[in-house]
């Protein structure tokens, strides 16, 4: 599957799974020196994969339809993060809930560490497609691979495109169960130090790995 196709997977299962409909939402992958980017309003069932748009370093935009307005966010985010192969923004129904809070995460589940660290932030609130939001989502995503939008969304990242969708689900997921817990009062929050050790675990988690020995009790 060539970049262009893997994209407009990406896009119709970011849709399939309603983590954003219809134009809400947009989905890149570092390619070269920039990056393909979905089109600003046109829904993933309507792509082809030659709509996507290709965005230089310096945002100039090639291909037959304009890149997504969000697309200074993404170009920012792979400057300044040359780990991270793939980005998704969307409108995520509990993630945004808890972005029109303007709530952070905390450790009330150890799979916060999933996405990099103790808790999950909310970025700023800017007006969508700004530079001014793009500098507020990257500062909260401070060594973590997603976060909140105030008022806004979500966005999350992945090192490789692959794990993207199953990554923004994970999160959504993560929303939905604070966003449930909240019904019922504040939650216990894990320690500093369970939160460690489950942030020291999760080097291999999600990824197929060779089984310790050890571990399982073998003998050889």
């Amino acid at each position: 599957m060539n970049s262009a196709d893997q994209l407009l997977h990406i896009a119709r299962g970011m849709s399939a799974r309603r983590l954003s409909v219809g134009t809400a939402g947009n989905v890149s992958l570092r390619h070269g020196d920039g990056m393909l980017i979905t089109p600003s309003g046109l829904a993933p069932e309507r792509c082809r994969p030659e709509d996507m748009a290709h965005v230089d370093p310096a945002g100039r935009a090639s291909g037959p339809l304009a890149p997504s307005s969000e697309w200074r966010m993404h170009r920012d985010i792979y400057a300044a993060r040359p780990e991270i192969q793939a980005i998704l923004h969307a409108h995520a129904p509990f993630a945004t809930a808890l972005a029109c809070h303007r709530l952070a995460i905390p450790p009330f589940h150890y799979m916060i560490a999933r996405f990099g660290g103790a808790s999950i932030h909310c970025g700023g609130y800017a007006t969508f497609g700004t530079q001014a939001l793009s500098d507020a989502t990257l500062a909260a995503l401070d060594r973590r691979s997603a976060c909140l939008m105030a008022n806004h969304g979500m966005i999350v990242l992945a090192e490789h495109a692959e794990e993207l969708l199953d990554r923004a689900i994970e999160f959504e997921m993560l929303c939905e169960h604070y966003w449930r817990v909240r019904a019922l009062g504040e939650p216990a929050l894990l320690s500093e130090a369970e939160i460690a050790e489950a942030l020291a675990r999760f080097g291999s988690y999600g990824r197929p790995h060779p089984t310790d020995a050890t571990e399982y009790g073998h003998d050889d």
